[in-house]
């Protein structure tokens, strides 16, 4: 679908949508743990529906016994077939693997989309020390295992994505029948670790962080408690293009996000303060709203996903915003430093890329354009707030690509009283 966005003021109050990053580690917890979970407040993203259904694959049976909750039951890993599609998802391709090595069935594993492109030489590297069988294409999917993982102390390399750590993590946690420990060099996207270890914890896992060095597995001995129930916390990656547009056009209250969470993508509180955004800050809500906006430099290396809102947020602020950790970009749903340089230039801004640093000069106006999502979720956010306050407006082509994380991005846009007309087209037109 293409999405037509006019510029205007926005105003009211929201919630935040569901932390798919939350709902998928919940999910994989929820199958390794056995017996009946309960996950309330769960999201409904792409990514969301792709965990449910791949934990179904695996064994798990799932009931909506009513709105903002589910059931899943699970007994063992019983993969229902030999294949297991993780959609888009790269949290969940890199997650689900081990996990689904803990069996002895040989499981072919795909996704689709830009995961396709993805690497993933890291399963062609670290599976055989740990007994897995892997058939490889080559570090792209689709690739076959064979378990059972055999846990065994290793070393690995953490600088291309924390996730690969994420799936290890949760595969030691369910087969450790001893200590083991998983030495890490280079780890990116520390808070994502700090979430997994949070969901880890509240299913009675225990793991030892040695500052990020070394993570430290120990067998599970307490009995499974006879009930579990887990509540997806608010997501502060789709928020923070709702408080980047208060920040351009609002003012808004976003209810709903826990700012003591552990979530890598909190760190847009400090971008915008240090753009000087009126903004206040309390347990349950977030109020913020315009100011005369000023240029930051912020380090994203370890919430590269913040990216998207930051060059949104720097377009409208006075002088040269300085972004760091583009190098994290490359490997995303598309290449997003040049995605964001190239359909922000549409809109007439300037970004410079310049070996890990970004260069937003900013504060010289925002012109509407047609621009692309280039099948990118958090692209097509980007230019959709960035929109609200362009002169003229702005049409997004492929702006459904918004489904994978936060399916009700343009209609919580719409509650706050933007104007954002949705055109279906054709899978023709749209090609």
């Amino acid at each position: 679908m293409n999405v037509t966005i006019i510029p205007g003021n926005i105003s009211g109050e929201l919630n935040a949508p569901t932390s798919k990053s939350s709902m998928q580690r919940a999910c994989a917890a929820a199958l390794l743990a056995g017996g009946t979970t309960e996950i309330i407040n769960p999201g409904n993203s792409n990514d969301d529906l792709a965990a449910l259904n791949v934990i179904q694959q695996l064994g798990a049976t799932i009931q909506h016994p009513a709105p903002g909750r589910l059931l899943v039951n699970s007994a063992s890993l019983q993969p229902l077939s030999g294949e297991l599609n993780c959609g888009e998802s790269g949290l969940g391709i890199r997650m689900f693997a081990p996990i689904a090595a803990l069996g002895s069935t040989a499981i072919l594993i795909n996704g689709s989309g830009s995961l396709l492109t993805r690497p993933m030489d890291f399963f062609d590297e670290i599976f055989p020390r740990l007994g897995i069988v892997i058939e490889s294409n080559q570090g792209k999917l689709p690739i076959k295992i064979t378990g059972p993982l055999q846990p065994a102390d290793i070393t690995i390399d953490g600088s291309l994505s924390s996730q690969f750590l994420t799936g290890l993590l949760m595969a030691y946690g369910k087969a450790a029948t001893k200590k083991v420990t998983i030495t890490v060099s280079n780890l990116k996207s520390k808070p994502y670790i700090d979430l997994t270890l949070q969901v880890m914890a509240h299913f009675g896992y225990t793991v030892i962080n040695n500052n990020y060095a070394s993570f430290e597995v120990y067998p599970v001995t307490a009995e499974r408690p006879a009930s579990l129930s887990y509540t997806v916390e608010g997501d502060w990656s789709g928020a923070a293009f709702l408080l980047v547009a208060g920040a351009i056009a609002g003012g808004i209250t976003i209810r709903g996000l826990d700012v003591y969470s552990t979530q890598a993508d909190k760190a847009i509180l400090q971008a915008l303060s240090m753009a000087e955004a009126v903004m206040s800050v309390r347990a349950e809500e977030i109020a913020i709203g315009p100011n005369r906006l000023k240029a930051f430099q912020f380090d994203a290396t370890d919430c590269p996903d913040l990216f998207p809102p930051l060059v949104a947020l720097a377009a409208f602020c006075d002088g040269t915003t300085v972004i760091a950790g583009v190098t994290r970009l490359a490997h995303k749903e598309s290449n997003r430093g040049l995605t964001l340089q190239q359909e922000f230039g549409k809109m007439g801004i300037d970004i410079i890329l310049q070996d890990d640093l970004m260069l937003v000069k900013g504060g010289k106006g925002v012109s509407g354009a047609e621009v692309h999502s280039n099948h990118d979720h958090r692209i097509a956010m980007a230019c959709a707030v960035a929109a609200l306050g362009a002169t003229g407006e702005t049409v997004i082509r492929e702006a459904g690509a918004v489904n994978k994380s936060y399916p009700d991005f343009y209609k919580h846009l719409q509650q706050l009283g933007a104007i954002a007309q949705v055109q279906p087209v054709s899978r023709e037109a749209e090609a």
